[in-house]
């Protein structure tokens, strides 16, 4: 019998590596833009097409590779980092400068252009499949260039498995934010079909998170600063009113590496206990320096996990330095006694001030209701000349003022007459019949023959809205209300996205929006039946639980959106209603396919019998 077991073809190997590396194109933009940090690059650009499968370019003004150098970067195990085991357990840097490059070149075409200072001339190689197609010398710009095109172009399996442009654009903003906030003393900037998404000059940490999420981030920042002998740690956390439902905005980098840590993070939502919901989390952005030796970084092949030789003392350090930071920018609640004598102490009269009490002056012979001859003239400074009031005439027939508005309120009780609701196949009282109540402004009790029903005045609006929203977003049939003052909204870079992707489902919605520049919309209406909510508000509250159910419940797009804009849309418990609209919310929620079931699975009414009742008094 032959022998069965041989060794791989380099291509497959790379191939198989590469599987475990580059696992979609922001893989390779990660991978890429670390190396131009390496070679020591303060200008960095990424240029995107198709994002990331025709193009994804990094071109940076490094020290750039020799001949040799530019060769040997894309063989397997290639590095100039490590020469010795030890060396694992000593890096600061990101990229290897090969480590990546041959898993990319196996499922790629790449283009690497090369020159170094001392250099006259550069180096040209371009590989397909793991295969040197040409290797020449070229004229280059100090620095690297490299262009990889078509990725997974020879795994077709792969190529299928990608999601859609906006998805794939999504998660290669989210890897350069995180290098670009890793390295804010770098210029950086991002093109994607021709476009600039992010220019971000070289700066301060806090104005990098500016540059990147917004103006509006500039006063939701509370520094963070700590040293021991374990850690350094520094950065910004958010203030509690600003926190999101998702997780979209926490970083954590550990020697200037971005990683993720449940563990860790818990310590920062513990450190906001009492100052946020259970559903919120906050934004942060925390770096920490440790030793390299007390941590092992190679314990994922993207390096986004790490172990630690002292994971409590770290935990206890982050969460009472977030903690301290909160109450040390008056965010935390806090009474202070010195403060409150000051106050008061403004507002006491000095001692040897003279108070004036105020003196009213009147004409105690003045009589309203005496004929022009008989009043006495006013001393008011406003009548003085004019001899006196003038008596009105007192209007004829203003009994029929009220006639209009009797005969429309009698339309409208003869419109609700005409309905009856069933619930549980037993017959609700007419709207004109009900005996409605509202308890505590969260439910509404009805009285209904067999006994009586609770229902959530939330959970049915959501209910209603819900099904609403669904038939607008099959039949484009969405009624916009417009804006008096269109609303310019700024978005981050991955929700600009985002919205993009959704603004044909958000128009058949009703609302009225266009692009207006880098990452800004320009709302002119919104939805008729939520024309009581803020442009801004509804806009960032959408987008937030499209992502959240996105991330949870795993929903098709459509109805992602009309249960997230029916949740934000809905009255929330604590409203107070009127008779009419409870009778109005009572009829839409029994003309719905389900009226029964809330948007979370529980059910909107409860209904109560007389047997029950009965059998809970007696005993």
């Amino acid at each position: 019998m032959s022998d069965i077991i041989q060794l791989l073809p380099d291509a497959v190997a790379n191939q198989i590596a590469a599987g475990e590396v580059v696992q979609r194109p922001a893989s390779a933009v990660k991978e890429l833009v670390e190396n131009a940090i390496d070679a020591g690059a303060d200008k960095i650009q990424l240029i995107i097409k198709d994002a990331g499968k025709s193009l994804i370019q990094v071109i940076d003004n490094g020290c750039g590779m020799s001949l040799t150098d530019a060769r040997m970067c894309f063989e397997r195990h290639a590095t100039s980092k490590i020469r010795k085991a030890d060396d694992l357990f000593a890096i600061r840097t990101m990229g290897f400068r090969g480590e990546a490059m041959a898993s990319i070149a196996a499922i790629a075409q790449v283009e690497l252009k090369t020159r170094r200072h001392e250099d006259e001339l550069g180096s040209c190689i371009t590989i397909e499949g793991s295969e040197v197609i040409s290797q020449e010398p070229c004229a280059a710009n100090t620095g690297t260039s490299i262009s990889v095109k078509n990725l997974f172009y020879n795994t077709p399996a792969r190529r299928n498995f990608l999601k859609s442009n906006p998805v794939e654009m999504r998660h290669i903003i989210d890897e350069f934010q995180r290098v670009a906030l890793a390295n804010p003393q770098i210029f950086f900037t991002l093109h994607h079909d021709s476009q600039e998404v992010y220019h971000l000059p070289g700066t301060t940490l806090k104005q990098r998170i500016v540059h990147l999420f917004g103006n509006n981030y500039n006063q939701r920042l509370v520094p963070v600063e700590e040293e021991t002998t374990i850690i350094k740690l520094r950065g910004f956390v958010g203030k509690p009113e600003f926190a999101r439902k998702t997780r979209g905005e926490q970083f954590f980098f550990v020697n200037n590496r971005f990683i993720r840590d449940s563990y860790l993070n818990h310590a920062v939502t513990t450190a906001f206990e009492e100052l946020l919901p259970d559903d919120c989390f906050p934004f942060y952005v925390l770096f920490i320096d440790i030793d390299p030796s007390k941590i092992d970084i190679n314990v994922h092949p993207t390096k986004t996990e790490i172990k630690y030789q002292d994971e409590k003392a770290i935990y206890a350090i982050i969460r009472s330095s977030v903690k301290r930071s909160l109450g040390r920018y008056n965010i935390t609640p806090s009474l202070d006694f010195d403060q409150e004598n000051s106050i008061e102490h403004l507002i006491t009269p000095k001692p040897f001030e003279e108070i004036i009490a105020p003196t009213i002056s009147f004409n105690p012979d003045f009589n309203p209701f005496a004929n022009k001859e008989e009043r006495p003239k006013q001393e008011h400074p406003f009548l003085r000349d004019s001899g006196g009031y003038k008596k009105d005439p007192i209007p004829q027939n203003w009994d029929t003022l009220y006639e209009i508005s009797k005969k429309e309120t009698l339309f409208q009780h003869e419109i609700h007459e005409e309905k009856t609701i069933a619930v549980d196949e037993q017959d609700v009282s007419k709207p004109s019949e009900r005996q409605l109540f509202q308890i505590h402004n969260r439910f509404i009790l009805s009285p209904i023959k067999s006994g009586f029903m609770l229902i959530s005045q939330q959970a049915a609006h959501e209910r209603i809205l819900y099904e609403r929203f669904l038939l607008q977003l099959q039949n484009h049939s969405g009624v916009s209300q417009q804006s008096l003052f269109p609303q310019s909204v700024t978005l981050n870079g991955s929700d600009f996205e985002l919205l993009r992707e959704l603004l044909p489902d958000i128009r058949a919605l009703g609302f009225d929006i266009r692009e207006f520049g880098k990452n800004t919309v320009v709302v002119e209406g919104i939805p008729a039946e939520l024309n009581n909510v803020g442009e801004h508000e509804l806009l960032e509250h959408l987008l937030e639980g499209f992502k959240n159910n996105l991330a949870i419940l795993k929903l098709d797009k459509r109805d992602n959106l009309a249960r997230s804009l029916a949740r934000n849309g809905a009255i929330k418990t604590g409203t107070k209603l009127s008779v009419e609209e409870m009778n109005q919310l009572i009829d839409q929620l029994f003309a719905c396919q389900s009226p029964n079931q809330a948007l979370n699975g529980k059910p909107v009414i409860s209904t109560f019998t007389m047997n029950e009742l009965m059998e809970r008094f007696e005993k």
